[in-house]
């Protein structure tokens, strides 16, 4: 499915830290990172829970939080859904837990490219007119978190805001400027499309401002060849089995 919706332009975004090496240093974090739901309820009641009260009144009551289910080369990453439940504890929402990602895309550790070619897709019941909030530990492009808004969008939800631990971005913003997708759309116009199922207008402003780089489409097949190779390196160094097969 190509993802279609850019971030509603009201849509409210809210971070923590600016680097994930602020929660790195956390004791707990290996093993939040790992699958561990008591080591990541530590680390975000220790780092974020007064982030999470500062929220207190920017959601409606009866928000829906919703996180990516990533998973990650150790293991499952427990930190999206705890802070998940613990955004719908805080500020009286709901936590989603239906809305799945359907497959792995490993985006630790992975440059801009490798994680715009490995997109992941959602399944799950969406509440028509419901308002979501999407919630993850981690984001440098914000590209999962636009594919699950997408899918929310698509299927007749509001994305409302996003609530991160971490925005390493280097634009915290979450809507491409005008002025790099008018650049793409005049030197590229379908090619992005069709190189990775995904709208100009979609784009974050990450993946719009890494794409100007590009001068020609063929430079930036060249680089997703170059990208699939890198992931299957990076995945057989932490000795994991999918890219034995890749």
């Amino acid at each position: 499915m190509d993802r279609v919706y850019a971030f509603p332009k009201e849509t409210k975004h809210f971070h923590c830290f600016t680097s994930d090496e602020d929660i790195k240093q956390h004791a707990a974090y290996r093993d939040a990172k790992s699958g561990d739901a008591e080591a990541a309820l530590q680390l975000v009641g220790d780092l974020a829970l007064e982030f999470l009260f500062s929220l207190e009144n920017e959601f409606p009551e009866g928000s829906i939080f919703v996180s990516p289910y990533a998973q990650e080369a150790s293991g499952d990453n427990a930190l999206p859904l705890i802070l998940s439940l613990m955004c719908a504890e805080v500020l009286d929402g709901v936590s989603e837990t239906d809305i799945v990602q359907m497959q792995k895309v490993f985006h630790t550790g992975a440059d801009p490219m490798e994680r715009l070619i490995a997109r992941p897709s959602f399944e799950g019941a969406v509440q028509h007119g419901g308002r979501y909030i999407l919630v993850d530990d981690v984001t440098s492009m914000g590209s999962t978190l636009a594919e699950l808004s997408n899918y929310l969008l698509m299927n007749g939800g509001y994305v409302i805001g996003t609530v991160l631990l971490v925005n390493a971005g280097r634009s915290k913003e979450f809507r491409a400027l005008k002025k790099h997708t008018q650049l793409l759309e005049e030197r590229f116009s379908d090619e992005i499309k069709n190189i990775f199922g995904i709208h100009i207008s979609a784009l974050t402003a990450n993946e719009s401002s890494y794409l100007v780089g590009f001068r020609t489409a063929d430079e930036i097949r060249n680089r997703c060849i170059k990208a699939e190779k890198e992931t299957v390196k990076r995945l057989l160094s932490k000795n994991y089995p999918y890219a034995a097969g890749s």
